[in-house]
């Protein structure tokens, strides 16, 4: 007899460990302040608001106590590693120790893309679940795209067919892992370890205001879209 699986559960995976180099900030970007509060709060009140999601899970690096100092009802665990792939890596390990299984989801999303709403997290879950590679949310190009060398345009680029990917980022657990594993740190993002594996993860349209905050001008206009936000 096969053995008799439960229905799948979702996770959602949170890698903060980063050092946000490039926004500027003398510390983890994902603590500055936005709108009142600090960025990785709003990411985590939204995937807090999805009452489909069985655990949240914040990854964050050895000897950050940012969490100590103000406490969260998101598990938080200080396995957090040198590149992203291994922070996420990381801490799908320690999902399952959790009790997660293999074949649970787990949507994995950037602490600093702050501007993730509930509504865009139940549309990445309806569109993915009950396919058999999973998903991520992306936007289609809208812009001109040109290809750059040495600061001059060298060619324009035909944008058909080009998305934009975002998070969350929607995998089974254990297929995830084993696309890490084989792709190792030079990956940026959990589709192209899956990519790598031959699969061909699903498009779900996303929201030109899920960007990530990466340079100094992203948190004047992520705090002007929070603040616009209704309460």
């Amino acid at each position: 007899m096969s053995e008799i699986k439960p229905n799948p559960r979702f996770y959602a995976l949170v890698p903060c460990a980063g050092t946000g180099s490039r926004a500027g900030t003398t510390g983890p970007k994902q603590y500055e302040r936005i709108a009142g509060h600090p960025m990785v709060w709003h990411t985590l009140a939204a995937f807090g608001a999805v009452r489909r999601i069985a655990r949240v899970m914040v990854v964050v690096a050895p000897g950050d106590g940012f969490f100590e100092r103000n406490p969260t009802s998101a598990r938080v665990v200080t396995c957090g590693g040198a590149t992203r792939a291994a922070t996420v890596q990381n801490g799908l390990y320690e999902l399952l120790r959790v009790g997660a299984h293999e074949h649970d989801w787990v949507m994995v999303h950037d602490a600093a893309r702050c501007l993730i709403t509930p509504t865009l997290i139940d549309a990445l879950i309806d569109g993915c679940a009950n396919d058999e590679v999973g998903g991520l949310l992306a936007v289609s190009v809208s812009d001109t795209l040109k290809l750059e060398v040495d600061g001059r345009v060298l060619s324009t680029l035909d944008r058909e067919g080009k998305w934009l990917a975002q998070t969350p980022q929607m995998f089974r657990i254990g297929m995830l892992l084993q696309a890490l594993e084989r792709a190792g740190a030079p990956v940026t993002d959990e589709a192209s370890a899956i990519e790598a594996m031959g699969l061909r993860p699903m498009l779900v349209t996303g929201g030109t205001q899920n960007f990530k905050i990466t340079f100094p001008d992203d948190f004047a206009l992520a705090e002007a879209v929070l603040k616009g936000r209704p309460r």
